[in-house]
C-alpha cells in the first residue's frame, strides 16, 4: 500500500545537487559554483546555501551543494532570475559541464 505525500507550499525546500568532477577540471567548475552561491545568497527566501567537496581517490572530486529555501515561491523566483542571468551572459549550463566532463544529479527535495 503506498501513501500518498503531500508538501506545503510555504515549507522550507531543499535544491540538493550532486556533481562528480574531474580533477583537471575543478578550478573552472568551482569558480562558476561559488558565482552562483553568491548570487543566490542575495536572493529572498535563501536561508542556507552550502558548497561541499569530497576529494575521491579516482581522479574525481565529489561536490554536493544544498540550498535550503523558505518556501516554492522563493526557489521559483531564485530559478527565473538565474536563468535571467544565464539568457544574458549567454551561459549554457549543460554544455558548460558537459565541456568539462561534469557528471550532475540535480533535485528538489522536501521534508516529508
Amino acid at each position: 500500500m503506498t501513501q500518498a505525500v503531500t508538501f506545503a507550499r510555504t515549507a522550507p525546500v531543499y535544491r540538493i545537487d550532486r556533481f562528480n568532477v574531474p580533477s583537471h577540471a575543478l578550478s573552472d567548475f568551482m569558480e562558476r559554483l561559488h558565482l552562483t552561491q553568491r548570487l543566490l545568497d542575495k536572493q529572498p527566501g535563501c536561508r542556507q546555501n552550502l558548497v561541499l567537496t569530497q576529494p575521491d581517490l579516482a581522479g574525481e572530486f565529489n561536490v554536493i551543494t544544498v540550498v535550503e529555501w523558505s518556501d516554492e515561491a522563493s526557489l521559483a523566483a531564485a530559478k527565473t532570475m538565474m536563468q535571467q542571468r544565464y539568457a544574458e551572459e549567454r551561459f549554457d549550463p549543460a554544455a558548460f559541464m558537459h565541456r568539462l566532463g561534469v557528471q550532475a544529479d540535480l533535485g528538489v527535495y522536501r521534508n516529508t
